[in-house]
């Protein structure tokens, strides 16, 4: 475990305390700390939990923090909160460097609580590093807060890029070797004719700048989908329960032309703050059922995407077996990141089993994990709490197969007893995994997540996930002791999965 809800801030600023907490409810025996554990039935709350969200490992020489005398390494873990109370009628939000270097007094930096306008900030979900801007870029899933863009020194600067990017349910963020931004949405749509199943709401975006780097300037782009009629797959025709172009679209061996169609350009539209939701609708692009991150493959050329579709996350969805209510893994295949044509087929359809991903990341060339965000209410309905599990893209699909599990997370003791009393009225119930990451902290543009293929725990390469909700745990996976005389040597014949993957 690296860092943990309760691990303090070696520099608090107001309500922002501590890794996982604020304190908005502070404890009867110090004021200064916030209320962890309910004492007593007669004063049954605590204090606001915040949620660390993804995490993005840097590795970057001579980093400073508000301890002048102190030597702060190098190996830093980087993160947005998504959960905040409120202050003065404003969510509090804030940004972490978690210290791999440091000691327990320095080991979590508060980097942010304002943007560069002196606002708070928003709550923040998706994190990633554009080496060609120099700056950090955390996503806010929301269509009424920034997207920012935050300088990775301390403090840090944050600014409001929304102007060219855009406001959406954005969560998953990605850089390609184009100097592009892909974005992926998650905004739940509505509830189709009193069903629990979701009309597809939620885009995948690409951001071509007009300079690498430049994010203030550009195009924002969604994704289009085309169906055996050659016509777009949109809001409007996936309305209808068990849509033909839905269920078209979660059908094994069915493969579909797609095309970027651009939403937004700064040097038509101009520069002001606009919900990216509206505009890829107005363009007719085609919505998923809250695909919330995606990864490209390693090693071959930013030429594969995939993302997936959290699903509908309930048992009772109609729409499960048939149109993504189980949730999916997309595949997106392109000739090159800023080809404006490519081919999407479905790579894996969810069952009750493995329903509802969420976070990504590759653990070498062919292996892939995604972990499981299914929620409370499909917990109790399956009786299985939140799992993470590795496919290998070198299959074509998963049809007639399942992917292997590495982690079955359980419940922490914080979130039992959050699960148990309705999150206080403040906080949510049952762990969630995210976070997950697998990268070398290169911050070179060579760098980037998909721009070399992983070798876990060799050559700088470090795997994260957060245990999310109750304790807050930040871990990092480490390698098992070798045996001697063991047969586990893997081959290069592997494609780069004999380290881990």
């Amino acid at each position: 475990m690296v860092a943990q809800g309760s691990t303090a801030l070696e520099n608090p600023s107001g309500i922002v305390t501590h890794f996982g907490y604020e304190n908005d409810t502070p404890s009867a025996e110090n004021p200064a700390v916030p209320q962890m554990v309910p004492p007593n039935p007669a004063t049954w709350t605590e204090a606001q939990k915040t949620e660390p969200d993804k995490n993005t490992y840097l590795v970057l020489r001579g980093a400073s923090g508000p301890d002048g005398s102190y030597d702060y390494g190098s190996h830093f873990v980087f993160q947005g909160h998504e959960g905040a109370a409120t202050v003065a009628g404003k969510k509090q939000g804030y940004i972490t460097r978690v210290n791999l270097d440091a000691d327990h007094l320095h080991r979590v930096t508060l980097m942010a609580t304002q943007d560069s306008n002196g606002q708070p900030l928003a709550t923040i979900d998706g994190s990633t590093w554009d080496p060609w801007a120099q700056r950090l870029i955390f996503t806010t899933e929301s269509t009424s807060n920034p997207t920012y863009a935050a300088t990775a020194t301390y403090p840090s600067t944050v600014e409001d890029v929304s102007g060219a990017l855009g406001r959406g349910g954005y969560e998953g963020v990605q850089k390609d070797s184009a100097a592009n931004l892909w974005i992926v949405e998650d905004i739940g749509g509505p509830n189709k004719q009193g069903t629990p199943a979701r009309q597809p709401n939620s885009f995948v975006y690409r951001y071509v700048p007009a300079a690498s780097g430049d994010l203030h300037h550009g195009k924002l782009q969604a994704l289009q989908v085309l169906n055996d009629a050659g016509q777009p797959i949109t809001f409007e025709s996936q309305a209808a329960l068990q849509a033909p172009d839905e269920v078209a679209l979660h059908t094994y061996g069915k493969s579909f032309d797609t095309r970027w169609v651009t939403v937004h350009d700064t040097a038509v539209d101009g520069a002001t703050p606009f919900n990216a939701n509206f505009a890829a609708k107005a363009a007719h692009a085609t919505p998923f059922k809250r695909p919330e991150n995606g990864n490209f493959r390693p090693g071959i050329g930013f030429r594969e995407f995939f993302f997936d579709e959290t699903g509908d996350t309930n048992a009772t969805s109609p729409e499960n077996d048939t149109a993504g209510g189980w949730g999916s893994i997309m595949k997106l295949v392109q000739s090159s990141p800023s080809a404006d044509t490519g081919k999407l087929t479905m790579f894996y359809k969810g069952d009750m089993a493995h329903s509802g991903f969420d976070n990504v990341t590759f653990l070498s060339k062919n292996r892939i994990t995604f972990v499981e965000d299914a929620g409370d209410t499909l917990h109790t309905q399956r009786n299985a709490l939140d799992s993470g599990y590795v496919f290998d893209v070198s299959r074509d699909n998963y049809a007639g197969a399942q992917p292997d599990r590495w982690l079955a997370e359980g419940r922490d003791p914080s979130a039992t007893l959050d699960s148990g009393n309705g999150g206080f009225g403040k906080n949510d119930s049952d762990n969630e995994l995210t976070g997950v990451h697998v990268s070398d902290g290169d911050p070179r543009p060579t760098g980037i997540l998909g721009a070399k293929v992983p070798h876990l725990f060799t050559a700088g390469w470090r795997w994260f996930y957060t245990e999310q909700h109750g304790d807050n745990r930040l871990y990092e996976v480490i390698a098992a002791p070798r045996v001697t005389g063991g047969g586990d040597s893997g081959s290069e014949d592997d494609n780069g999965d004999s380290n881990g993957g």
